[in-house]
This record gives structure tokens, sequence and C-alpha cells, in this order.
């Protein structure tokens, strides 16, 4: 049984709309205090700033120099114009997949400005 994010109390399934059944595979949402929960759609695991694994979401995959011989290939549309596109070879940890992408692991993006003058402003007033 799922559990809510914020009271921790049963999530019950809630019926989507027509332009949600595009962009999530299912809602959720709270008994006790009425929040809801998104559970997006796989194909928009393609879009975003870093590399993700198609299969599950994670961003914990790898880099690979060559293809394994083990691990199968994901298959699919976005993958063949990842590959067409000059992308990178990638590895999931987790579900064992390799898939293309022309993005940024998110380990290797810098943090982003603001963030670093926080820090730093913190840091400054002995806070």
């Amino acid at each position: 049984m799922l559990k809510c994010g914020q009271c921790g109390g049963k999530l019950r399934r809630v019926h989507r709309t027509f332009g949600e059944r595009f962009r999530y595979m299912a809602i959720y949402a709270c008994r006790d205090c009425k929040h809801e929960e998104f559970v997006a759609r796989r194909y928009r695991y393609h879009f975003g700033p870093h590399t993700r694994c198609p299969n599950c979401g994670t961003f914990r995959v790898v880099r690979l120099r060559a293809p394994d011989k083990i691990d199968p290939m994901f298959k699919g549309f976005f993958n063949f114009i990842e590959r067409i596109s000059g992308g990178s070879l990638f590895h999931c940890r987790y579900c064992r997949v390799q898939f293309f992408d022309r993005r940024k692991l998110a380990s290797d993006d810098p943090a982003p400005a603001s963030e670093v003058t926080a820090r730093s402003d913190k840091a400054k007033s002995g806070a």
C-alpha cells in the first residue's frame, strides 16, 4: 500500500482527465490530507537537463565506452533518435539496461550559481 509523502496516510487512485492520461501513468490522492502524488510516463524521462534511465527513471547511471555483450540494449524510438544524434552510451546499474543519451550526467553538472553564492554567504556570516 502506498503512503502519503506529507502525512503518511494511505493513498487511493484517482481518475485522470483526458490531458492527464498523456502525462501521468497514475494519480494518487491521500485519504486524510487530500495531497496528490503523480507517477510520470516513461517517455517523459527523455526530456530534462540530465541523463535518466528510460526504464526506471533513476539518475544513477554510468557512461560506457563500448557496448556490453551481456546486458540488453533498450529498444525504442527515443533511443534510436539519441543514437543517430550522437548520444553517448550509458548503463543503468539497477535495470541492467544499456541506452543512448545526449545529455550530461547529473553528477557532472556543477552546482547552480545561486546555490554556491548562498553557501558562501552563509559561511561568511558564521551561520
